[in-house]
């Protein structure tokens, strides 16, 4: 199943501590395009570049180095692991970056996964501009939600989980805070109030 926004933050989390402040020594790209074209100048671009941090935004994981960001969304089936930087790769291993004894390693069976440098700043990129608010952030609350809501005819399931509103909310997520809300989620966004 789809890797959710919190495995996205579980695997973030699990990277920082191995790699921050690592530098790159190799980049291996073993196909040419996952959703979106790999950028072939990417062995390149970060060969020698210091990894300065990890964020994450929705889905995408921003990987921050001082000549630009480096940004990876895991698709449907995707996953990055850390690995001996001798261990072979996989069939459906397709993105390799070399941190001297580790590797991290994209594995996309699916390749619905996409890699993406910017040499800008991310937040200004046309797939993390879009981006709507982040549910564990503290603007997100029962009245930014209201406020949102207003006028709003789509079903409140749907309003949940689209991207440009909030981010990171699937379909299980969406359902079972519905269900324990006591919301039917065909419920008109825009007819929801605010608890007494």
């Amino acid at each position: 199943s789809m890797p959710e926004l919190p495995e996205v933050e579980i695997t973030r989390r699990g990277l920082l501590p191995a790699l921050v402040q690592r530098k790159v020594s190799a980049v291996s790209l073993r196909c040419t395009a996952l959703r979106y074209p790999l950028p072939s100048a990417l062995p390149r671009l970060l060969a020698g570049q210091v990894l300065r941090g990890i964020d994450r935004r929705g889905k995408y994981l921003l990987f921050r180095f001082d000549r630009g960001v480096l940004i990876v969304h895991l698709g449907m089936s995707g996953s990055l692991r850390l690995v001996p930087a001798e261990e072979p790769p996989g069939r459906h291993d397709h993105l390799d970056l070399v941190f001297g004894d580790k590797t991290l390693r994209l594995r996309d069976p699916r390749r619905f996964g996409a890699v993406l440098w910017t040499k800008d700043d991310a937040a200004g990129h046309p797939l993390i501009a879009s981006l709507g608010i982040e549910p564990l952030s503290e603007d997100f609350s029962g009245s930014w939600l209201h406020a949102a809501t207003r006028g709003r005819d789509k079903p409140i399931k749907l309003f949940l989980m689209d991207s440009h509103a909030i981010v990171g909310v699937g379909n299980i997520y969406a359902s079972e805070s519905l269900f324990r809300a006591g919301i039917g989620p065909g419920t008109p966004a825009g007819r929801l109030s605010l608890m007494r």
